[in-house]
């Protein structure tokens, strides 16, 4: 499954171009390699998402074409949340 599509799906990110998008800036890792929106998700990946001075670590536990609300949040674990001091102008997440 496309990266962008497990995103949103997962309702990890609302909205499939906003996923595009950040993926775009280069801010989503995938088993340690920097993630296009096109690239390939499977389960077991550890995926590395930043959102403005928070990076948020997870793991895939598996992929649906469609889901509802309430069961999104099983499609990943959160493994680790960190906040980092200074945020780079480039990262700044002007979506809220």
């Amino acid at each position: 499954m496309r990266l962008d599509k497990f995103l949103k799906v997962s309702r990890f990110i609302k909205r499939r171009t906003l996923a595009k998008q950040v993926a775009d800036q280069g801010r989503i890792t995938i088993n340690g390699k920097v993630a296009k929106a096109s690239s390939v998700v499977k389960p077991g990946d550890e995926l590395s998402i930043r959102f403005g001075q928070k990076i948020v670590n997870a793991t895939v536990n598996e992929l649906k074409a469609s889901t509802k609300k309430e069961d999104a949040a099983g499609m990943y674990t959160i493994t680790s949340e960190e906040r980092l001091d200074k945020v780079e102008p480039e990262f700044v997440d002007d979506e809220n």
